[in-house]
């Protein structure tokens, strides 16, 4: 049976990258879309693991191909969702996390109608002022047009299927966790073999 998407989105600094991470630790059977960007590296960050650094020319050119499910324009870099790879994973039966914001969240919803999406939510605007401001990667005036746009990010919170709070992170790994437990075991999820194992039963 094909894989599952899934939609993780969430405005910058809330934790959206760092709960991923968590969750592909220690759960089997999933894997995170690496997208590719056209921003440079940020420290510590690897060409293939946490994006595919790509400049403007090859990326028009993956647009132009239909290479991309989904692409946006984000604070002056372009960022895009390969669809060969989704469809690869999802092919042999692997679950896919797509590390999206709420407007590529909408167009894979056109083309995926049954994936389920997650918007992560800061426990307040202080606590993601904190964050934006401690990476010390930033001027303060990128990091205000990051709260500015953080803030318009958020009130797309109602259009995901389920919202987790980023307060205490362990708790918010749970949560996310529980998310991707609970659609495994959907009835149209659980495949033939698993039909005929109730059949069994009912025989």
């Amino acid at each position: 049976m094909p894989g599952s998407l899934f939609i993780v989105a969430a405005p910058s600094g809330a934790g959206k990258t760092s709960l991923v991470r968590a969750l592909l630790a220690d759960t089997e059977g999933i894997t995170v879309s690496v997208s590719h960007t056209t921003r440079p590296p940020r420290p510590g960050e690897q060409h293939g693991r946490d994006y595919y650094f790509v400049d403007e020319l090859q990326f028009q050119r993956m647009v132009d191909d239909g290479a991309f499910l989904e692409h946006a324009l984000v604070f002056g870099n372009r960022y895009g969702t390969s669809r060969d790879a989704v469809a690869d994973h999802l092919a042999v039966g692997e679950d896919v996390i797509l590390e999206i914001d709420w407007q590529g969240a909408r167009t894979v919803r056109q083309a995926f109608p049954e994936a389920v999406s997650i918007y992560i939510l800061p426990p307040s605007r202080e606590a993601l002022q904190e964050r934006l401001s401690s990476r010390g990667q930033d001027q303060p005036s990128v990091i205000a047009a990051r709260m500015d746009k953080a803030v318009e990010e958020m009130g797309h919170w109602a259009e995901f299927d389920f919202v987790v709070v980023n307060n205490e992170f362990d708790l918010a790994l749970v949560q996310l966790r529980t998310v991707v437990e609970a659609s495994r075991l959907r009835v149209d999820r659980r495949g033939e073999p698993f039909a005929v194992w109730v059949q069994s039963l009912l025989a």
